[in-house]
């Protein structure tokens, strides 16, 4: 029941091919990214899968994506397992700093973790987000089937014309909401464990936000009214 997840090395991959992933989900030419930095700060953390101080929000270097980084989020049935342990789940308020004339969407997000099902049992990774006082995304559920005893790997893309862009001007909070499911299905809980995690145990294994970037339109001014000769 080994929990070997990716190396580090891995992780810097993924954030170094954060931009590529993002341009190729919509077949359209992304923005370049503002130089400035935005700054990604955790308001809120809720949920059986991530109390607090256990959930880690990083920004890569580009500002092309951000990490969120879990280290207790794991869902399981079997032996010794309490009856509410086979749902866990998490709800991210994030507050994030745009640099000023820019607007941002995420066109790819990336779940990874590591899963040990038996024969007959089942795993769920479900995930959605949405921005402040704005309609919630479609929630979209991957499931993983026993035997499974390895990494597991879920991506959710979005077309370039059905992004969901964070209004211009406006400081509205960016809210996540993952779940893992473990199901024993066929196998039998009360002799066999069976989980499913999304957490990291050597801090590489991370989910993967890809973003996308437009520049603001210019606000148009109303032209000045002269009094009449």
């Amino acid at each position: 029941m080994s929990r070997t997840l990716l190396t580090s090395g891995a992780a810097a991959v993924l954030i170094a091919t954060a931009t590529t992933s993002a341009g190729a989900a919509g077949h359209t030419p992304q923005i370049t990214a503002p130089p400035d930095k935005i700054v990604i700060e955790l308001a809120t953390v809720n949920g059986s899968g991530c109390r607090e101080g256990t959930a880690e929000v990083a920004v890569a270097p580009d500002n092309t994506a951000f990490t969120v980084t879990y280290s207790e989020y794991l869902a399981q049935v079997g032996p010794g397992a309490p009856p509410t342990a086979f749902r866990k789940n998490c709800q991210l308020n994030l507050r994030v700093h745009v640099p000023s004339g820019f607007t941002y969407a995420i066109v790819q997000a990336d779940y990874r973790g590591f899963a040990f099902l038996q024969p007959g049992a089942w795993g769920q990774e479900r995930a959605n987000y949405y921005f402040q006082g704005m309609p919630q995304t479609t929630q979209r559920t991957h499931q993983f089937n026993g035997p499974h005893n390895d990494n597991w790997q879920a991506t959710d893309t979005t077309e370039y014309a059905d992004l969901v862009w964070a209004p211009c001007g406006e400081k509205r909070n960016f809210n996540i909401n993952t779940e893992l499911r473990v199901n024993a299905g066929t196998s039998n809980p009360q002799t066999a464990t069976s989980f499913m995690a999304m957490d990291s145990t050597d801090a590489s294994v991370s989910t993967l936000y890809h973003l996308a970037w437009q520049v603001c339109p210019t606000p148009k001014h109303p032209a000045p009214e002269h009094p009449a000769p």
